[in-house]
């Protein structure tokens, strides 16, 4: 088994099996399942699925577009002989509610589409042809659970694309010990050189834990603990040996121009018998801010992030293999940005993975309602909560956006409830982890936030020289960009103000243009590679220009779907030249830069 594929990269076993490739798949719509018993006896005239990939996509093998709210999956599975403990099923993600059986009984249940999650199957297995089945239901129409940018109407449009039904992410069993590491968190703190260690077992039983640090190839630290259910300690890491201020360090730090990590290992005795042994990384990195700028690893830092939805034309929301995510970080570097905002969508955590090595900062963010309902509020912040636990070690993660352009609470400019609603969010965000940044409402009708996150596609037509200047203006001075009102929306919602916060402009751009896609649309339009350059240089000198602006998010990455305003096409070809785009950015940053000293 390639270890380096494992679904869940910073928590790594030694023995897994994937589950990801042909199953059994029917269409429940007269919701017959059920009854039925489908989970005994699977429907003979059933169609194959390829999963990971949802059946609206092409990968499927289905490809189906139509609303199809209650599916069924079917697999048969062989349990290696030599797994004589605790067989864990784990679901990477499932949208929307999920009903899982083994052997036709009962085993568990998930609600959300983009939490991880898992069962202990052990109590249901016979030990030879397994029948494992999984049923979805996943309310095409419903506005007020997470559902990003999928359609709520049956044809795709504007903004919005095809819905995404079922198992999307991959699914894998393991075997465990009774006696095994549960949870695993790890905060770095560079000013003391030093990270924090949380980590919980699954028994109260005494046992002895052993933990292996290393820099490259050099162990760092070696030490041995005496555990029950949980452990809490600080470890140093760089026991002076690394000299670290504000001018300088040796490149111990994780950051995109270096992203350092170190090696950390776990094994868990008892009764001098090895019951686990666990793989992970951390990387020694520190987010704040200060004096209205991102500071990075205590440094000032200027965000050059690109807009990216994670969807990918033959898949979905689902890449079609692990080198594809990696591939659009790579391509977002080439152009020369150090970051995407992960819009709408949470990614594989191999994405971050890749993201963590290869050094690439991540917003990462929460996928919205259309509506909002008080009732639906627990069960939003419970799948939010879950998103960022899994996600919390990963130091390519720097911000968390649980909202988005008021998406979900349409009156948040004057609501007091839904205002509560969103501080609730940025407060329990911060609680849960106070080392990165949070922003509210990424957008405008902002609430107390960590940065004044701002979207402004007003940068004019091509020749329309009048509302250029008006677009260079809006973006000139902090009065200027606090007084705008993009889509004619208060920056700070009714009853908060700026206070000093980092100014980004997080939306912007959205010019279209394609050699391979004759109906789309974007924010404005060109016809050749020549003149996209002239524009977007355009654009970024108004950024350039700017006193307040410190960082931004260029919309975006690729094409999607209707929507021909990416950088790259759909299928990640070349629209215009990486490098030639890199320039752009390349000078931009240094600009600002000299205009901050």
């Amino acid at each position: 088994m390639n270890k380096d594929l494992y679904p869940r990269p910073q928590f790594i076993r030694d023995n897994y099996q994937l589950l990801d490739g042909i199953w059994q798949f029917s269409f429940d719509d007269n919701m017959q399942g059920i009854k039925e018993k489908w989970f005994n006896n699977f429907p003979k005239d059933s169609k194959q699925i390829l999963v990971p990939f949802v059946f609206e996509s092409e990968k499927s093998g289905i490809h189906d577009l139509a609303f199809h709210d209650h599916v069924w999956y079917q697999k048969s599975l062989l349990i290696p002989k030599d797994w004589n403990q605790q067989v864990i099923l784990n679901f990477e993600a499932v949208d929307y509610i999920t009903r899982v059986y083994i052997n036709g009984q009962f085993v568990g249940e998930n609600v959300g589409g983009y939490n991880r999650f898992s069962f202990d199957i052990t109590p249901y297995l016979n030990y030879k042809l397994e029948n494992l089945v999984v049923y979805v239901s996943d309310p095409s129409t419903e506005e007020r659970i997470p559902r990003g940018k999928q359609s709520w109407v049956p044809k795709h449009h504007s903004i919005w694309y095809p819905r995404n039904t079922g198992i999307w992410q991959s699914v894998w069993m393991e075997p465990i010990h009774q006696e095994s590491i549960k949870r695993l968190k790890i905060n770095s703190d560079i000013d003391e050189g030093s990270i924090t260690l949380e980590l919980e077992t699954s028994t109260q039983n005494k046992k002895t834990l052993e933990l292996i640090i290393k820099d490259g190839d050099e162990v760092i630290v070696s030490d041995k603990y005496l555990v029950s259910d949980e452990l809490k300690r600080n470890i140093q890491i760089w026991n002076h040996k690394v000299f670290y201020t504000n001018q300088h360090h040796h490149g111990k730090t994780w950051s995109p121009e270096n992203p350092h990590l170190y090696n950390i290992e776990f094994n868990l005795y008892m009764d001098n018998v090895l019951t686990d042994h666990v793989k992970s990384y951390f990387g020694m990195r520190k987010i704040h801010t200060e004096n209205g700028m991102v500071y990075l690893n205590n440094r000032p830092y200027y965000l050059k992030l690109v807009l990216d939805q994670g969807y990918f034309k033959d898949g979905l929301l689902t890449a079609s293999s692990d080198e594809a995510l990696k591939q659009d970080i790579e391509l977002a570097k080439q152009m020369g940005f150090n970051g995407a905002r992960k819009h709408q969508k949470v990614e594989s955590e191999r994405y971050f993975y890749h993201a963590d090595k290869l050094g690439f900062i991540v917003w990462s963010e929460l996928p919205a309602t259309a509506s909002f309902d008080q009732k639906f509020v627990p069960e939003i912040i419970n799948q939010w909560t879950k998103m960022i636990e899994r996600d919390i070690n990963h130091p390519s993660i720097i911000a968390w956006v649980p909202i988005n352009e008021s998406w979900g609470v349409p009156n948040i400019n004057h609501d007091y409830i839904q205002q509560n609603y969103a501080l609730t969010l940025y407060h329990l965000t911060k609680t849960l982890d106070p080392t990165r940044l949070v922003i509210s409402n990424d957008g405008w009708e902002l609430v107390t936030t960590d940065i004044a996150a701002i979207h402004n596609y007003s940068h004019g037509k091509l020749h329309d020289k009048t509302q250029h200047e008006i677009f260079n203006a809006s973006l000139k001075t902090k009065e200027a960009i606090l007084n705008h009102y993009p889509a004619n929306r208060n920056i700070f919602a009714n009853g908060f103000e700026y206070d000093g916060e980092p100014i980004m402009l997080t939306e912007f751009g959205g010019i279209s243009f394609t050699n391979t896609h004759e109906n789309g649309w974007g924010y404005s339009h060109v016809d050749n590679p020549d003149v996209f350059l002239e524009e977007y240089e355009r654009i970024l000198k108004a950024i350039q220009n700017s006193e307040a602006i410190v960082g931004f998010c260029y919309t975006q990455l690729t094409d999607v779907e209707q929507e021909i305003n990416g950088l790259l096409n759909y299928d990640r070809s070349e629209k215009v030249s990486l490098e030639k785009i890199k320039l752009i950015n390349d000078q931009v940053s240094f600009m600002i830069s000299k205009n901050k000293k």
